[in-house]
């Protein structure tokens, strides 16, 4: 589908769930209005046909007048913009010139990597079990509704980031993106704030990696690719689930889990090393076998370098959220969650090695990526005995992260 940025700049870009689900597609990957600065007629960098992006316009995207606010932590006012976006998503983005980009991870974490980058606060993906939502408590906002609707754009990022890998007291150690909220929700459309983040990542020959949810990263493969061929980068997108009643429950305003995979495969012919997480597994909405089967068999059919399984875990305002998420979706669960759950933030550790158990890599046979196999797996092509097994789960929950082979716990 074409696009015409010149005319009224009033667009959405979408992704399409599938060939005969075009009249219907969900509105998450980017947005433009008349009284933002223009985006050129093509993406900066565009890689052809990605991952069936593409922009719809919508004549009834109306912005609002321009506001100020001061937030926590900020010394000079954001600039706010509010505009009301196709399916009621109403949002509000302060824009911000932050004092740094580049954040130091705790010694005490047990994160494979030192330093990250949020170049947003607050996540339009709203996914109810995010356990960044919390940290919007620091803006005095909550961590309900205004996590996902009241968010703050780092409108220098790219500058300041060049301005700190140029320090002389900086090392060149890898840089983790993604580890918070998601760098490429949908309005990174708009912003387009990851192309100048990954060139000066790239002129500074700095490490780096992002985990996401959206092919939208697939506008910038050319620096990708130069990324990973300079100084080293890797991706993974995270696919709890394919099951599209649990998907739209759960995150409702990701892109499609399937063009997730797709970004998964391009970003492999690519030649960048790209694993899948199934993260997070909430026992009784997206752990079965039947739930899980489709996602190994597309990830390896992806190339996926890696695939991952990681608990859910509630920590703070998270727990009450997913609870009242539960009475409303799913009141069958709440029994069994409160149990789960009841010593805090972590499933129960017979819980947590279930669930570690339950997703194998894309190096062994089809039938053995799911605990206990699968029955009629792949369409019937493959069949798992009753007493098919995968070996012992691993005593701890672990996870690849994107940045390079080591072991992370409990990202979600």
């Amino acid at each position: 589908m074409g696009r015409d940025g010149q005319e009224l700049g009033k667009e959405v870009f979408c992704v399409i769930r599938s060939a005969t689900d075009a009249q219907s597609a969900d509105v998450f990957v980017g947005l433009t209005t008349s009284c933002l600065r223009p985006i050129s007629t093509a993406p900066r960098y565009a890689s052809g046909p990605y991952a069936n992006i593409c922009s719809m316009r919508w004549s009834n995207l109306t912005p609002e007048a321009e506001a100020r606010a001061r937030l926590p932590g900020y010394r000079e006012e954001a600039v706010v913009r509010h505009f009301d976006a196709p399916e009621a998503i109403s949002t509000r983005f302060y824009e911000v010139r932050a004092r740094s980009i580049l954040n130091r991870v705790p010694e005490a974490s047990q994160m494979p990597f030192r330093w990250t980058i949020n170049p947003y606060r607050g996540c339009t993906h709203a996914c109810v079990y995010c356990f960044a939502r919390p940290t919007h408590k620091y803006l005095d906002f909550d961590a309900g509704r205004d996590f996902e609707r009241e968010i703050v754009v780092k409108v220098n990022a790219p500058e300041l980031l060049r301005a700190e890998l140029a320090r002389a007291s900086w090392k060149g150690e890898h840089v983790a993106l993604g580890t918070n909220t998601d760098p490429y929700q949908w309005v990174e459309g708009r912003y387009e704030l990851m192309p100048g983040i990954w060139e000066a990542m790239l002129e500074a020959a700095n490490p780096c990696s992002v985990l996401t949810k959206s092919p939208l990263l697939l506008r910038d493969l050319p620096l990708l690719k130069a990324l990973a061929a300079k100084s080293g980068f890797s991706a993974a997108l995270s696919v709890p689930t394919l099951d599209e009643q649990a998907w739209r429950a759960t995150e409702p305003h990701t892109p499609n889990p399937r063009a997730r995979l797709e970004a998964v495969a391009e970003l492999t012919r690519a030649g960048i090393r790209t694993g899948v997480m199934v993260a997070p597994l909430m026992p009784g909405i997206n752990d079965s076998p039947e739930q899980l089967a489709p996602i190994l068999e597309h990830a390896s059919e992806a190339g996926a370098a890696y695939v991952t399984g990681i608990a859910l875990h509630l920590r703070g305002e998270v727990r009450d959220l997913f609870f009242a998420w539960l009475r409303e979706h799913r009141p069958d669960l709440i029994a069994r969650y409160e149990q789960l759950y009841r010593k805090g933030a972590y499933a129960t550790p017979e819980e947590r090695r279930r669930l570690a158990g339950l997703v194998r890599g894309p190096d062994l046979p089809p039938e053995q990526r799911v605990r206990g196999g699968l029955p009629e797996f792949r369409r019937g092509r493959m069949t798992a005995g009753p007493g098919t097994t995968t070996p012992a789960a691993a005593e701890t929950q672990e996870c690849h992260h994107p940045s390079r082979g080591a072991l992370q716990t409990r990202l979600f």
